[in-house]
């Protein structure tokens, strides 16, 4: 059975960095396209950043540009989040997802879901 737990949530300032970790297991063979998305208080889930197979091809949500970057480690079967500039908007529960597809930003895309790690970003 896969599973995906996500690592590295927790309270930081504006204009900090943080560094969110998903751990994938349960699977061999082809990796998954991967992907992370997040939920703010009182919102919908919203895309963050994806990232293919091989790892070549990334895809960031506009309002994280330049900010955060999506990487994975295929070996260790983990993807991160490197999230820098933070600001208060960023608060979010933050999920790591995993796609047998394509890089999407459409959620209904990805069959598993970790359980979320949560940010908190102060002014």
């Amino acid at each position: 059975q896969v599973q995906l737990v996500e690592s590295g949530g927790g309270s930081v300032q504006a204009g900090d960095s943080l560094t969110l970790s998903c751990a994938e297991s349960g699977r061999t063979g082809t990796p998954f396209v991967m992907g992370w998305f997040r939920r703010a208080p009182g919102k919908d889930r919203e895309f963050v950043a994806g990232i293919n197979r091989s790892g070549n091809l990334r895809e960031n949500a506009e309002y994280v540009k330049g900010r955060f970057t999506i990487s994975r480690d295929k070996a260790r079967k983990t993807v991160s989040l490197q999230m820098n500039i933070a600001n208060p908007r960023d608060t979010a529960v933050y999920y790591c997802a995993a796609s047998s597809s394509f890089v999407s930003r459409y959620p209904q895309e990805y069959e598993y879901w970790g359980q979320g790690t949560r940010v908190t970003v102060t002014s």
